[in-house]
């Protein structure tokens, strides 16, 4: 899409302006589903710019011309960055996010910032404080979460591309609910500066796109070294084999809905008769990845948000207290943290300070760190026999809201993407099944081999789409 714009720009066949005016339009007209929390208001404006340029015959940007959504836990200067919470609703971003800085750069617009669960606590888009975004294939359902607004987006066409940020799969999920592509870099290729953390070992940045050519695009511009953090690193260069060998681990093709088992199926005879070389693997250490997950995201989770207290950070203090009595310290944290962080985030935090605290520390959080260790091996390992690792995204399709008000039930939806966080693996979600509540298939590359994962990811795309 990204090339398709540009090209009807250049040879004007179209103008920026009407573009944007295309998007405004469709973003109101489909205003029920709830993706964006808030609009740019600089809009129109810049894509005049755009179109002035063009004018003049003036070369073209990488992204000139070319719309992005953006999850509102990334900041935008200027522009309100909530987290989709009470505590930040009038938080405006006082400078750009790295990425956001490198997508600016390439000429992109930023159109607004798209609903999430708060503070990316959630696999449904349930949780944020600005009401639920409607799956659009199914408004009965959940867009997934917790990216939730940005695939939603997508899917409607109401931006070009979208990014968001994944956790245990809070890109990927979205993407396959929502029958979209989703791309989560390796952990370390994409700056995570101006990205509002809550579990800063496993977060990543990542588009959300119609197409894996789209996510390679923007994946090139974003990622790289940023001082601003400590964990980037520069990712391999495309070095892809003629002979490729998928692994197909039993464990992620366990108790999976019998559509989804379906459409899997399918896929992978379909890889089979144009030539892949796939073979059975075993991840037998899968298992704990959950339970492993279930540990560190919440320790680092009450780490990071202790800041939000409305003193340093969050509404107003001021304003606040004109509606709650406040007497002193603990009136602030107990009162005020209370009435505007949710309960899902209440419940993340309370686990965590549990799970840091004296006498529990190496009980558990030491222990699920060896945990993390063994998973990061066992990959390695796997990786010595096979080039990539294809799994179902999900293991079921698209719920039903208020279909798992159980936690344990909600966490179970990352169940097959949270391996890739904990060891800081690339990988993508790709739509095999659209024609009603869609289906993912998910590829997992080598850490800093995005390259070669989106290059796989591109004809595996062409093969599914046209079996589709």
């Amino acid at each position: 899409m990204i090339k398709d714009i540009q090209n009807k720009l250049k040879n004007k066949e179209i103008t920026c302006t009407d573009l944007a005016q295309s998007y405004l339009n469709k973003i109101k007209d489909n205003q029920d589903l709830n993706c964006f929390i808030s609009l740019s208001e600089n809009v129109l404006n810049e894509a005049k710019k755009i179109d002035e340029k063009i004018q003049k015959n003036e070369e073209l940007k990488p992204l000139d011309g070319i719309f992005i959504a953006v999850k509102d836990n990334i900041l935008v200067k200027g522009m309100y960055c909530t987290a989709a919470s009470k505590m930040l609703e009038d938080y405006i971003a006082a400078y750009d996010a790295t990425v956001i800085n490198k997508l600016k750069d390439a000429g992109a617009i930023i159109i607004g910032k798209t609903n999430m669960d708060e503070f990316a606590m959630g696999s449904s888009n349930e949780t944020s404080a600005f009401g639920k975004v409607l799956n659009p294939i199914n408004k009965e359902c959940v867009p997934g979460g917790s990216s939730g607004g940005s695939a939603c987006a997508i899917n409607k066409e109401l931006s070009t591309i979208a990014l968001g940020s994944d956790t245990a799969g809070s890109i990927r999920q979205p993407a396959c609910f929502c029958g979209v592509v989703g791309f989560k870099p390796s952990y370390g290729s994409v700056s995570r500066y101006g990205l509002i953390s809550m579990s800063s070992s496993l977060d990543q940045i990542g588009p959300i796109t119609s197409s894996v050519e789209d996510s390679e695009i923007i994946f090139n511009i974003i990622k790289g070294i940023d001082q601003n953090d400590s964990t980037t690193s520069e990712v391999k260069d495309l070095n892809l084999k003629n002979k490729i060998t998928i692994g197909l681990p039993k464990e992620y093709f366990q108790d999976l809905d019998d559509d989804v088992k379906e459409f899997m199926d399918q896929a992978i005879t379909e890889l089979k008769n144009q030539g892949f070389d796939l073979k059975e693997i075993s991840l037998p250490h899968t298992k704990y990845a959950l339970p492993c997950y279930d540990i560190i995201m919440p320790a680092e989770v009450s780490s990071n948000l202790s800041r939000y207290d409305n003193i340093r950070y969050g509404t107003h203090f001021d304003k606040l207290t004109k509606d709650i009595s406040i007497n002193d310290l603990d009136d602030v944290y107990l009162k005020i943290r209370g009435e505007k962080l949710g309960k899902e985030v209440k419940r993340r935090i309370l686990l965590g300070m549990f799970i840091l605290s004296a006498g529990y520390y190496d009980a558990y959080y030491t222990k699920a760190q060896k945990v993390r260790q063994i998973l990061i091996n066992e990959f390695e390992n796997i990786f010595k026999d096979v080039d990539f690792i294809l799994t179902p995204t999900t293991p079921t399709k698209a719920f039903r809201f208020n279909e798992k008000q159980d936690p344990v039930k909600m966490y179970q939806s990352d169940i097959l993407t949270v391996s890739a966080n904990l060891t800081g693996l690339p990988a993508i979600s790709l739509p095999v099944h659209t024609s009603d509540l869609p289906v993912g298939i998910q590829i997992i590359g080598q850490r800093f081999e995005d390259l070669n994962l989106l290059s796989i990811a591109k004809q595996i795309e062409k093969i599914c789409t046209t079996s589709n």
